[in-house]
């Protein structure tokens, strides 16, 4: 294992040398967000072979993964196996590792969640099960503490309420072909979405990723002059996400303000962990903000039926608008672009509820491309 570092400072520092500036000779700056964000890529690559493995199967006693500022905190229940071990010593090429001992798996958990979602409703005032990452029991998003007792008292784990405003769905100009992600999309005549990301099935068919509420399967979808995108295709309800095949699209994303023509190439899609700084770029908050919404750290995986990641953006600023809905989140590629991480599906204030990429190709079987 190479020397503990605090990988921020290290970033920091690099960007001073690249500017021509010395740590002795002036202070070193506070790093961007984006510079934040890019700190955080070999923190992300050690997940990235940790999670792997997970998916392969060894995932008895998985809690979850958090990024912290300089390692890896890997939460499990009991013995960890032989081919988690192996990958923890690969994962540290990229970056510290550390063990933490979970109470409870991610799968006691969602067990326990399921329980509690088969007996809410419309009405329930539980709006959100989540699951954090420490495996340390479930957090219940609810308008009212006093009757989210009913629901803790279902399930032999502990429960803990935050009264909380659930996220509520949020409903670039002139976009043509190749079709691109983050640009306005006008679903059925009415509907005025966000395009997420370009992507591929096995077979090499094109579509546009964007939020399942934007629309219904076979609904006409344009761009806001009128011209024809396609029709909306398949539609997975419950994780808010559908699909509109179009032969012509390219895996570029749009950037800047919401008149802005500034493209960025997606270079693949990634797995989103608990901690990581993302940022979308919804058409409404491009307009509204000149730019993209940054400074989004994830918080919770939710265990309902919506099945959607929970993000809050760190300086109070509203993390989404209407508009915004299917919208690109995405976090940067060290190679120079983005990397797709998911899109926008819901909002309450600073928090954002977004549907992962991992979700989208585990429905559809769909992939970007490099």
């Amino acid at each position: 294992m190479f020397a503990r570092k605090n990988l921020l400072l290290v970033a920091a520092l690099a960007f001073s040398a690249a500017v021509g500036t010395t740590p002795a000779a002036q202070a070193v700056p506070e790093p961007t967000t984006w510079q934040r964000m890019l700190a955080q890529q070999p923190l992300i690559h050690a997940a990235d072979v940790i999670q792997a493995e997970v998916l392969r199967g060894a995932d008895t006693g998985f809690a979850g993964i958090v990024l912290e500022d300089d390692h890896v905190a890997l939460w499990w229940k009991g013995a960890v196996p032989a081919g988690i071990t192996a990958a923890i010593a690969k994962a540290e090429t990229h970056a510290p590792v550390e063990i933490e001992r979970a109470r409870y798996s991610n799968a006691e958990l969602r067990a326990a969640a399921a329980v509690i979602d088969a007996r809410r409703d419309e009405k329930s005032p539980v709006h959100a099960v989540k699951v954090p990452a420490d495996g340390s029991g479930l957090v219940l998003g609810t308008t009212s503490a006093e009757a989210a007792r009913q629901f803790a008292g279902l399930v032999d784990v502990p429960v803990r309420t935050v009264v909380e405003a659930p996220l509520r769905p949020v409903s670039r100009q002139n976009d043509s072909p190749p079709w691109k992600g983050g640009a306005t999309i006008v679903l059925g005549g009415t509907a005025a979405c966000t395009s997420g990301f370009s992507v591929r099935t096995g077979d090499n068919a094109r579509y546009l990723l964007t939020a399942g509420h934007c629309g219904s399967p076979g609904a006409r979808v344009t761009d806001p002059t009128g011209e024809f995108i396609g029709n909306v295709g398949a539609k997975q309800t419950d994780h808010d996400i559908l699909l509109i095949p179009t032969g012509n699209v390219v895996n570029q994303q749009y950037l800047g303000n919401g008149d802005s023509n500034t493209t960025t190439p997606v270079q693949g899609w990634g797995d989103v962990y608990t901690n990581e700084i993302l940022c979308q770029s919804g058409v409404t908050s491009a307009r509204e903000t000149g730019g993209p919404v940054c400074d989004i750290k994830v918080l919770f995986f939710y265990a309902d039926r919506e099945d959607l990641v929970e993000g809050e953006q760190q300086n109070g600023q509203p993390a989404a608008r209407p508009g915004d809905s299917g919208g690109p989140v995405y976090g940067p590629s060290s190679a120079g672009g983005v990397i797709a991480k998911g899109t926008v599906t819901r909002v309450a204030g600073a928090r954002i509820g977004f549907q992962d990429f991992r979700t989208a190709n585990r429905d559809f079987g769909v992939y970007i491309p490099l």
